[in-house]
């Protein structure tokens, strides 16, 4: 199958393409740099030259695809509205060229906003903002004749080059002198390796149903307190409880994110496509010296 992929060469696009040619697939990859392009290039992959800003450049992407995984997302907090129309614009742009054909079109998504008070499971529906939004496009090209599908991602997609929440806990520690969580810390986390994630990516691509809503979640729910307590052991800083309408204060926006539980099943994931997570857990991953082999620097603000 020759799949476009966007977001090809980020952290979980990087794992994803490897993935894919590993199982006998074409990629092109959708790169917006000379960096992008020559790092898709050395993965194997071939390189397609265009933007989430540029919907014509995706069309053509889709359009010479026998399949498409939509990865990029531009993380920009300060302006979720848009970074999210950004997305919206862009399924809509590839899901054009793949209607009535029934080719697969996986999109990635999120776990926050999806249930209260226990584990979010693969029925229920999109949350009502957020990366929602892009699930109800999805849905809506399943009824035009695209194989769509959802990879519903935890907080936490760790590994090897992670530069999302765990990154900026461990600098916030640094920065702060002290491991920070939020309450009792009972709030809990789902979480998966990169690696997992990406063959259920290639999963999803090849056989999930139309319509279909995954999750990608290997750990149901780690304790956040359990995560600030590896981070403060392995800096030698002490690990604190500060109360929610502080938390901020010591990890930006990702204070208001550590405070909310994030619990999600993938028991009918696993049934329905086979899908077992093999990597590390989030904990056991965490301990490693990849994580604290340098400051990243912050991340969020």
């Amino acid at each position: 199958m020759r799949v476009f992929v966007t977001g090809a060469s980020g952290f979980i696009g990087s794992a994803v393409v490897p993935e894919l040619l590993g199982a006998g697939h074409q990629v092109v990859g959708l790169a917006r740099s000379d960096a992008s392009a020559r790092a898709l290039e050395a993965a194997g992959a071939e390189v397609h030259r265009g933007s989430l800003d540029d919907p014509d450049s995706l069309r053509a992407g889709a359009a010479k695809a026998d399949g498409v995984i939509h990865l990029a997302f531009i993380h920009d907090f300060s302006n979720y509205e848009a970074s999210m129309r950004a997305d919206t614009r862009a399924i809509e742009a590839m899901g054009a060229e793949l209607q009535g054909s029934q080719r697969p079109l996986v999109i990635a998504s999120g776990i926050f906003g999806l249930a209260k008070g226990r584990a979010s499971v693969e029925t229920d529906p999109a949350a009502s903002q957020g990366r929602g939004l892009s699930e109800d496009v999805m849905i809506a090209l399943a009824a035009r004749g695209v194989r769509s599908s959802i990879v519903r991602l935890p907080p936490s997609v760790h590994g090897k080059g992670d530069h999302g929440f765990v990154p900026h806990l461990i600098t916030s520690a640094r920065r702060n002198g002290m491991a920070v969580y939020v309450g009792d810390g009972a709030h809990r986390w789902s979480s998966v390796h990169r690696f997992d994630a990406a063959r259920l990516f290639r999963l999803a691509l090849e056989r999930a149903p139309a319509g279909s809503r995954l999750h990608a979640v290997a750990d149901e729910g780690v304790p956040t307190r359990e995560i600030a307590s590896v981070i403060g052991r392995r800096l030698g800083v002490p690990v604190v409880s500060k109360a929610p309408e502080e938390a901020g204060n010591f990890l930006g926006v990702l204070g208001m994110f550590f405070g909310r539980d994030a619990t999600a099943s993938s028991a009918l994931t696993r049934e329905q496509l086979g899908w077992r997570p093999v990597e590390p857990g989030l904990l056991a991953d965490l301990d490693d010296d990849h994580y604290f082999a340098a400051d990243t620097g912050a991340l969020m603000k």
